[in-house]
């Protein structure tokens, strides 16, 4: 694939970069908008915090499992047809959401959209990861993320509005045709074997993983993932919740609030990943969004006291809507994590695609950084819940942010010992 220029957005000339672009628009818009769906099952279904935790411990479990060996065979195989399966999975998935009854088969279609996403996810990172050119390789996978931030926020805006005017089965319905339009993109603009460059007989994946684990730098990203993860995945999980069931925030106003972090994300990350070729030093990005969003996490519970600074507004539009003082404190909040991930994300995800050519391996070293993740969502969510039911709502956001702030810590101490190599070879064809 050949390089682009003018900027991220000469990049969508390219039409496999377009058809790439296109599965993280669909992960990206159904996994927004199933958010604010959850709090409103939460709501419906007058769920505790610790079941509510299982929302998001359940989509991470079937990931957790299935994303070192999924990685590996990335690597391998043609990931084209991981893409395409991906993608039917996500469709299946919303089918079965507008069937759901309870709380069962809630958590029931979480495991089964964690297959989906955690397939796509892997997938199309990899792939934009090989296929870019390695000077613009920040530029690739900012842009590339960028397209999914702006979904993400089509998914807050408009999801939001299509469960507060027509409910959860139109809403699933306009998710599955945005999905099968990716498909589509996928299977006629996207060559056969775009990824999976190693020789499946030069390694297996646990040797693979262990010579990726003996780099101190490979030790410290998937640390720093691990405690990010725990705190981020708990507020993405519990911020709509609490909007929603502690201020009776209708879906509209949910994906309001969550669009000032994606506005901010979607605006900024592109331009971050260009900055991160240019200057460098990828791991002070990294430690620098962490941080920022630590801070961003120990902002929300303030929106208990909203009401002594900010007033409750009303408008006529969509029927009459008034909104509480709370609403100002968890938009500022979210914004602030959206210029988090702009900081961190194109600096991280470089980072591990520079480790992984080091030894051939770049879908094996993203499957490093997603294990690392997927064990915090995994524990996140259900413990900061449980730590709600148990305390309160300062004590449970305050124990996310404080995750943060430790896991980066770690990364900072350990990075500096064993930085990521200054050059990375060019992968065979």
């Amino acid at each position: 694939m050949s390089g682009s220029s003018g900027g991220s957005l000469g990049l969508f000339r390219n039409r496999e970069f377009v058809a790439l672009a296109s599965t993280a628009f669909a992960r990206s818009q159904a996994y927004s908008t199933i958010l604010i769906a959850l709090a409103l099952y939460a709501d419906q279904f007058g769920t505790t915090g610790t079941v509510e935790g299982l929302f998001g411990t359940a989509f991470a479990l079937v990931q957790l499992l299935i994303v070192l060996p999924l990685g590996r065979l990335i690597d391998t195989h043609n990931a084209k047809r991981f893409l395409l399966v991906g993608l039917v999975l996500n469709v299946l998935t919303f089918v079965g959401f507008s069937l759901v009854g309870d709380v069962t088969g809630v958590i029931l279609m979480r495991v089964l959209q964690g297959f989906g996403a955690s397939i796509l996810w892997i997938t199309g990172s990899a792939v934009v990861g090989e296929l870019s050119p390695n000077e613009e390789r920040g530029k690739w996978l900012g842009t590339y993320n960028q397209v999914g931030a702006f979904s993400s926020l089509a998914g807050d805006l408009v999801g939001g509005l299509l469960l507060f005017a027509y409910g959860f089965t139109l809403t699933y319905a306009v998710l599955s045709v945005v999905t099968l339009g990716a498909t589509v993109a996928v299977f006629f603009f996207l060559r056969d074997n775009p990824g999976g460059r190693s020789d499946p007989e030069a390694a297996t994946g646990v040797e693979t993983l262990r010579r990726l684990l003996d780099r101190t730098a490979i030790r410290a990203l998937v640390v720093l993932r691990l405690g990010l993860s725990f705190g981020k995945m708990a507020v993405i999980i519990f911020l709509p919740i609490y909007a929603r069931t502690e201020f009776g925030m209708n879906p509209f106003l949910v994906g309001i609030v969550l669009a000032g972090g994606k506005l901010t994300k979607s605006l900024l990350q592109g331009r971050v990943g260009s900055y991160t070729d240019r200057i460098g030093h990828k791991h002070q990005f990294v430690i620098a969004g962490a941080l920022v969003y630590a801070l961003g996490a120990a902002i929300i519970p303030l929106a208990e006291y909203a009401g002594a600074v900010f007033p409750a507004l009303s408008t006529s539009a969509f029927g009459g809507v008034t909104l509480a003082p709370a609403f100002f404190v968890l938009f500022g909040a979210f914004a602030v994590i959206g210029v988090a991930d702009s900081l961190r994300l194109p600096a991280s995800m470089a980072l591990f695609v520079e480790e992984g050519e080091h030894f051939d391996a770049v879908a094996a070293s993203l499957s490093l950084r997603s294990i690392g993740w997927k064990v915090g969502q995994v524990a996140g969510p259900f413990t900061v819940g449980a730590i709600w039911d148990a305390t309160g709502v300062f004590v449970a956001f305050l124990t996310a942010s404080g995750f943060i702030v430790v896991a980066t810590g770690v990364f900072a101490a350990l990075y500096s010992l064993d930085p990521a190599p200054s050059a990375t070879p060019t992968p065979g064809d």
